[in-house]
């Protein structure tokens, strides 16, 4: 391909998960972009310090999760959740032929097909629905996973949704290909006491894992290759969004009005506590499949297909 291209698939998710990521991710490009880095990265970056500016900490990330799957090499890589295409934008750069990203946003699949990289593609897809042509030489999952299951699963339901996508994963994957994750997880605070704000007023009917429930799912399917916890980058990158948001608050409002505004504001000052105290981390996961992986119940195939 010469340019990116919007491939308009139908999203055979239950309705209820579509909606549930347009009320958080639609709320509109122009709002996001005020207060994220040029990228549009939304999701946890990567400082070296204190100092460190928005951008380059946002770069250093993008770039971890290419090097984790070998993207200088690769013909062609998925990203699952790809947001406003930061990783398929430089992924392209890099020099992969074929990229392609799967949202349920309209707004960031909007956006990501004006990019004009080539070889990008994104499809308004369910992870559930894709069904490539071709394996891929590395997946990149950068805050998808957390809207996998949600709060009303019991935690059997959820290890099963969360072995179905690293099964899905592996079946995508070519040999030698590689899968980088990054997720928010609970840590120190039990599920129980989870914010009702959380889950009912930002991320409608998602609700995070743990890193007990993510590796039950993978054994068999992945061999983890290493884990950080990279919590305190976390909590530095939602208070440098809350200081960017606030710097334009008037511009903000403008575009959205006070009140999300004000529950944008509630939400980034409460993450930043939560992954400061630790209740809750921020997981980065590099991992391979288990050629040999034994696949024994529905679900669990080994296939994309």
């Amino acid at each position: 391909m010469t340019g990116s291209s919007v491939a308009a698939q139908p999203v055979t998710d239950a309705v209820d998960a579509a909606a549930a990521i347009r009320h958080h991710y639609d709320v509109g490009n122009a709002f996001y972009a005020l207060w994220l880095d040029d990228s549009l990265s939304y999701s946890c970056a990567m400082p070296s310090g204190p100092s460190d500016t928005l951008g380059a900490a946002q770069e250093r990330k993008l770039a971890f999760h290419l090097d984790a799957v070998g993207a200088g090499d690769a013909e062609s890589i998925l990203d699952v959740g790809c947001g406003w295409g930061a990783v398929l934008a430089r992924a392209s750069a890099r020099g992969v032929s074929r990229s392609v990203g799967l949202t349920l946003s309209d707004e960031q699949a909007d956006l990501v097909g004006d990019l004009g990289c080539p070889g990008v593609e994104v499809r308004r897809e369910s992870w559930t629905d894709h069904d490539p042509a071709a394996r891929y030489d590395g997946v990149v999952s950068v805050g998808a996973f957390e809207h996998f299951a949600s709060p009303a699963d019991p935690p059997e339901e959820k290890i099963r949704i969360y072995r179905r996508f690293f099964a899905r994963c592996h079946g995508w994957l070519a040999g030698g290909g590689t899968l980088s994750l990054q997720t928010i997880a609970y840590a120190n605070m039990d599920r129980a006491h989870a914010s009702g704000f959380m889950q009912q007023e930002i991320f409608r009917d998602a609700d995070l894992p743990t890193l007990a429930e993510i590796t039950a799912a993978a054994d068999g399917l992945f061999e983890i290759r290493s884990v950080r916890n990279d919590r305190l980058d976390y909590a530095w990158t939602c208070e440098q969004w809350a200081g960017r948001l606030r710097a334009r608050r008037g511009e903000a409002v403008d575009l959205v009005g006070p009140d999300v505004v004000a529950r944008y504001e509630r939400y980034l000052r409460m993450s930043a506590l939560g992954f400061r105290m630790g209740k809750i981390c921020l997981l980065r996961i590099v991992a391979t499949p288990q050629r040999d992986a034994f696949f024994g119940s529905p679900g669990t195939t080994s296939s994309a297909r």
